[in-house]
């Protein structure tokens, strides 16, 4: 099967994946009571019944559940995400605007974890059963069982008010170009990747283990090749199909977990606007958070499927 086909196929695939989602996320948050009339209601308690029943027909919240759905759907499908009841801002614009401080905290965290997980995962994996490796499984172990949270708060605690290195919450609204964004950066960063780091510690300590115990590694030692060629040229290369397994899959913790460190941080990106859009009811703020979010999941297991082929000549498309 070529490139092209494939790509093809894997995104025809996509559709119901993200169909799925969106009709489950709406499902799931009309079953909780209130919408976002209802809270604008209760900041002007001077609105009569008759206001509020046609403010419900002008947002589309009258009718059922599917019903709403479907309307939704359809405006999605022509590049229209809705409006903010409280405000009738356009959803899109919510959502460009806090997007690029969702991405950066998003990369750095990536880039945190792989430049953590890679050199320690092959340390480790060199060095078996020493004390290096031994440290290197039990901060792994620690790094998966932490809450983000606790972490995030931890080190608020140290580094910004006892220690004084970094500031402590964000300004509500900095440009990523700002040479102080780094500072700002720094601490959710390191917040939303050491989880990440630590499971993908732990599989390339796992998966270059297992390679270097292969007989293709033993036959090239007996050639004589230098051990630095053996496991940087071979060993690492075969290894990292395993890692990059793993990555496109913690993509949705990644997601997952920024939403929880953002509203730690005060970071201004999507993670928070969607905690303020769920206490508003705003339907279309967290139906459109969602889909992003889902596009995002999707694309990296995408990423992931394709780099499966440059990375083992003995995956196939086919």
């Amino acid at each position: 099967m070529s490139l092209r086909r494939f790509v093809l196929r894997r995104a025809l695939s996509v559709l119901p994946v993200l169909v799925g989602v969106s009709a489950v996320t709406f499902g799931l948050f009309h079953l909780t009571p209130g919408d976002p009339v209802s809270q604008v209601v209760a900041l002007n308690p001077d609105v009569s019944a008759a206001e509020e029943a046609r403010l419900r027909e002008r947002w589309g919240l009258s009718g059922p559940v599917w019903r709403q759905y479907l309307a939704w759907l359809s405006d999605v499908l022509v590049g229209d995400l809705g409006r903010e009841v409280r405000t009738g801002r356009a959803v899109s614009g919510i959502v460009w605007r806090r997007l690029p401080e969702t991405i950066a905290l998003g990369l750095f965290g990536w880039l945190f974890a792989v430049a953590i997980a890679v050199p320690t995962g092959i340390y480790a994996a060199v060095n078996e059963g020493e004390l290096g490796d031994v440290a290197s499984r039990v901060l792994a172990l620690s790094g998966v069982s932490i809450p983000n949270f606790w972490l995030g708060l931890l080190l608020i605690l140290v580094f910004s008010l006892y220690l004084g290195l970094f500031p402590v919450l964000p300004p509500s609204r900095l440009p990523l170009y700002h040479p102080e964004t780094l500072r700002y950066l720094l601490l959710p960063g390191v917040t939303v990747g050491t989880a990440a780091a630590a499971s993908l510690t732990r599989v390339m300590r796992t998966s270059m283990a297992e390679e270097l115990n292969a007989e293709y590694v033993t036959a090239a030692r007996a050639r004589g090749l230098p051990e630095r060629t053996v496991v940087f040229k071979h060993v690492l290369r075969n290894s990292l199909v395993s890692v990059v397994t793993l990555a496109a899959t913690l993509t949705a913790g990644i997601v997952a977990g920024s939403v929880v460190v953002e509203s730690v941080f005060n970071w201004p990106g999507l993670g928070s606007e969607l905690v303020q859009a769920i206490d508003r009811r705003e339907t279309d703020v967290v139906m459109a958070i969602t889909l992003v979010t889902a596009v995002a999941v999707v694309v990296a297991n995408f990423l992931a499927d394709v780099l499966y082929a440059l990375l083992d000549p003995r995956i196939r498309y086919d």
